[in-house]
Parts: structure tokens; C-alpha cells; sequence
């Protein structure tokens, strides 16, 4: 009987663990990389394969609320609020994600990829990237809750 407890206890404290994603729930300013300027609010939400998206809530800049007109396939013509613009990031231990991919509505491209929790949980700096990391960008978001 102990044994099975023990068993039990430790699934609970598995599914806990996994549960307990620090992106998930969370709200972050995305900041333009040219203006050093807020762009939208976006939340982090877990999906049920256990990956990671964001979708856009908010639009900060103003003039740039309407659709994604340079975006390709499902994403064509759809209003940027509401947009995920992040799919599939998981998470890698130690505040790192990778094997994301991140939608930039402005180009309408799809990129690769990878991020990593830093300050305390203030900063999120995200890497979008073709082929290998080498060949990207950097953004980093600020926390908005």
C-alpha cells in the first residue's frame, strides 16, 4: 500500500511539475527592434501536446491593428489581435525553450525558434532564426504581469 501511494504521490508531483510551465500565463510586451519601442501585448499559453504558444492581445502601435497582409496561408488578411504568432516553443530546462517557430507579421515569414527567461523572469530574449541560429535575430521582451 505504501507503495502505491508513493507511486501516486510522485505522478502528482510529475504532473505538477509539467503544469507548471513559467511561461505559461504570462504577458509580455513585445519591443520593436528598430524604434526600441513597445509593439503588443502577447500571452504565453501551454497547449495540450505540452508546447508553448503566444498570441497577440493588444496592439500598441497605432495604425497597425489590421490584418496581416503579407502573411501567407491561414494567416492571409487576418486581424493581427488574436494572431498566434508563436507555436510549438518547449521548454528545455533552466529557462530555456527551442524548437519554436515565430510568425513576424510585418514580413509575413516564419522563422525557427528558440528563447530563454532572464532578470529574475522580467526579460524574455527570443531568438528568431533560418536554418541555424547563427542566421537570425535577436528580440527581448519585457513582462507585462
Amino acid at each position: 500500500m505504501k507503495k502505491i501511494a508513493l507511486a501516486l504521490g510522485l505522478l502528482g508531483l510529475t504532473v505538477l511539475a509539467n503544469a507548471a510551465d513559467p511561461l505559461n500565463g504570462t504577458v509580455w510586451k513585445t519591443i520593436d527592434d528598430k524604434t526600441k519601442q513597445p509593439k503588443a501585448i502577447v500571452k504565453f499559453t501551454e497547449q495540450k501536446n505540452g508546447s508553448l504558444s503566444a498570441s497577440i492581445q493588444t496592439i500598441l502601435t497605432p495604425g497597425e491593428e489590421n490584418a496581416c497582409k503579407k502573411c501567407e496561408g491561414p494567416y492571409h488578411n487576418k486581424s493581427l489581435k488574436g494572431l498566434r504568432i508563436v507555436q510549438g516553443l518547449k521548454n528545455a530546462g533552466d529557462n530555456s525553450y527551442e524548437n519554436g517557430t515565430i510568425l513576424d507579421p510585418q514580413s509575413g515569414k516564419t522563422y525557427k525558434l528558440k528563447g530563454e527567461i532572464v532578470e529574475g523572469g522580467k526579460k524574455l530574449e527570443l531568438r528568431g532564426f533560418i536554418g541555424v541560429s547563427v542566421l537570425g535575430r535577436n528580440q527581448v521582451w519585457i513582462r507585462a504581469n
